[in-house]
């Protein structure tokens, strides 16, 4: 029985681990940046701005997803994009 849930515990590890190297070699965009998220509501904000026109530079988001986004951004909210991670 304890190699029954060895077993299953080591193969949940894998799998962790393989999503996890999965979402970081993917050309979707990662999460908000956890740091901006300690330091308060606006550094978030800021930080989720200067993020969002990373991606519009670098082509991730097209002009009309980047204004809607910035919009909201304008207004306090951050808003999903079409992955549904935050910008």
């Amino acid at each position: 029985m304890a190699a029954v849930v060895a077993t299953l515990i080591g193969v949940l590890l894998l799998l962790a681990v393989l999503y996890d190297a999965a979402r970081l070699v993917t050309p979707r965009e990662p999460r908000c940046p956890p740091l901006a998220r300690l330091r308060g509501r606006k550094a978030a904000l800021d930080a989720a701005e200067e993020w969002l026109v990373g991606l519009r530079m670098h082509g991730r988001v097209d002009a009309a997803e980047y204004e809607r986004r910035m919009e909201a951004l304008a207004h306090g909210e951050r808003v999903p994009g079409k992955e549904g991670r935050w910008a």
